[in-house]
């Protein structure tokens, strides 16, 4: 069913004027007026490919100006006569100049553009409450084309921009399902082909439990997942012998900092309960509020929908699940919380939710929705590592890796995770900060070996006190904090695990 298209011109010019001052921060505002134009001729491209112009598109392209820029006047006949239909896109050469002003100097605004453009062009294809295959696969050829110079110049990578066919609500099968339909008729044989012949192996149980083991730490959470894991275990086996089962929301919170194994866990569960057959596949399906919110009116449910055909037969795991309900009531997260929850309670034998995120804001997060208070009723507390666990997880990836730690170096190693637990503030990674030190400490190791003459197997893979730190550049965690005093004892004290981990 078409959405309604709920801006107006006036709003969509804040729209557009907030993407292009994004990009004008990176790439200058030199190019303005030509900018400008050129996202005019894209506007009257893509609405050609979606079936012509109408008065609500001239209203629009009388928007598309930068701030600083004189405002168009076209007119109806004006812009219909300015299609030329079939147009291929053409990049401009502003945008070559500027990718290759990236690839000498190192800096990414040509990328920026095209998430800038992507932006735009999504927001434009709306207009008409429809946004047609026609018009995605134009999207889709604009960023093509414009990555391929990127690439051809040497302009580094950055995060991947928007596939505008994931926006498609036409009614028309997906660009996948038609390629899907294109080859399997033509006898071709793709990848997509190829994976639906294969079937994924269920997780062997033995070797997911010694993982959920082997984990350092974590003893709370461990004895948890046993719990449920064992839960299942009897209800499928009354199940077998034709004995009630009471129903029971397998829907789970995970509250706690980031780096303290949330999603390692998940993971686990997922395969665990696939192992013992409550679930069909036991796939991981993990996403934050940017894979499940689209960025204007009525595609937030479709977006979210494909997540969770993605996710059926495992588990969805929603990483800082609070920032749906952040944005208040007008707020496309609403519509993500909706359609996630009518999944719960369409597929509630084949689909697991986990949400997960800091526990104050999970908290306000739970009780922000009846639908969400009913249908999550487990929460596990994953509580901040200590130094001496810290270490552990340091000594295990120096092993994995064939690092050999000195007693010198495992002892100041030990000193400066303990005291970046003690004085660990709002930012601590856990985890996280565990690869980092661990990564850096590579960098510093490499650097000293590589300066003798003809390095030995054991200097490769020793670590000295000196590969820690940079005395140079860096100070040591203690030196960092040793001026404290109390704040050191405020941030102990609100640090605290909670005492409870289940509602």
């Amino acid at each position: 069913m078409p959405t309604t298209w709920t801006r107006t011109p006036e709003e969509f010019h804040k729209i557009y004027t907030a993407n292009t001052d994004a990009f004008y921060r990176l790439g200058g505002s030199s190019m303005a007026k030509e900018l400008d134009e050129f996202m005019t001729r894209c506007a009257l491209n893509l609405w050609s490919r979606g079936g012509g112009i109408t008065q609500r598109h001239v209203d629009m392209a009388n928007q598309l100006y930068s701030r600083g820029q004189p405002q168009p006047k076209w007119l109806l006949w004006s812009l219909t006569n300015s299609i030329v239909e079939g147009e291929v896109f053409l990049p401009p050469v502003f945008y070559w100049n500027l990718a290759e002003s990236d690839a000498k100097r190192g800096t990414e605004a040509s990328r920026t553009f095209i998430r800038m453009l992507t932006n735009i062009l999504l927001y434009l294809a709306a207009v008409d409450d429809d946004v047609t295959y026609e018009e995605a696969a134009f999207i889709t050829e604009c960023t093509d084309k414009l990555n391929a110079i990127c690439d051809t110049t040497g302009v580094r990578k950055s995060k991947e921009p928007l596939n505008p066919l994931e926006f498609v609500t036409s009614g028309e099968p997906s660009f996948i399902e038609k390629n899907k339909v294109r080859t399997q008729t033509s006898g071709g044989d793709t990848s997509a082909k190829t994976e639906e012949k294969k079937e994924e192996p269920k997780p062997d149980f033995d070797t997911l439990m010694a993982e959920l083991n082997e984990l350092v730490g974590l003893d709370e959470v461990k004895r948890d997942i046993k719990n449920l894991v064992n839960l299942m275990k009897v209800r499928k086996l009354r199940e077998a012998n034709d004995l009630p089962v009471p129903p029971m929301s397998l829907h789970m919170v995970f509250l706690g900092n980031p780096g303290t194994g949330k999603t390692t866990v998940a993971r686990i569960v997922s395969g665990l309960y696939a192992a013992i057959g409550v679930l069909e596949k036991g796939q991981l399906v993990e996403v934050d509020r940017s894979g499940l919110v689209a960025g204007y009116v009525g595609q937030t449910a479709l977006k979210t929908q494909e997540v969770i055909k993605k996710a059926i037969g495992g588990v969805l795991f929603i990483d800082e699940a609070y920032s749906l309900s952040s944005g208040g009531e007008n707020d496309f997260g609403r519509e993500a919380i909706e359609t996630i929850l009518k999944a719960m309670e369409d597929h509630r034998d084949e689909l697991i939710v986990i949400v997960a995120g800091y526990t104050g804001p999970m908290e306000k997060f739970i009780n922000s929705n009846p639908g969400l208070e009913s249908r999550f009723n487990k929460y596990i507390f994953f509580p901040d590592y200590n130094g001496d666990q810290l270490m552990e997880m340091f000594r295990i990836r120096c092993k994995k890796n064939g690092y050999t730690l000195t007693e010198e170096a495992d002892k100041a190693a030990l000193e400066a995770f303990v005291d970046l637990y003690e004085n660990r503030s709002d930012n601590f990674g856990n985890g996280r900060d565990v690869r980092n030190c661990f990564e850096d400490m590579i960098v510093r190791q490499s650097n000293r070996v590589a300066k003798l003459e003809n390095p030995t197997k054991e200097d490769l893979m020793t670590v000295l006190p000196e590969d820690l730190f940079d005395s140079e550049d860096e100070e040591k965690p203690e030196e960092k904090t040793e001026d404290k005093g109390e704040e050191k004892e405020e941030k102990k004290a609100k640090k605290k695990p909670e005492e409870k981990t289940e509602k």
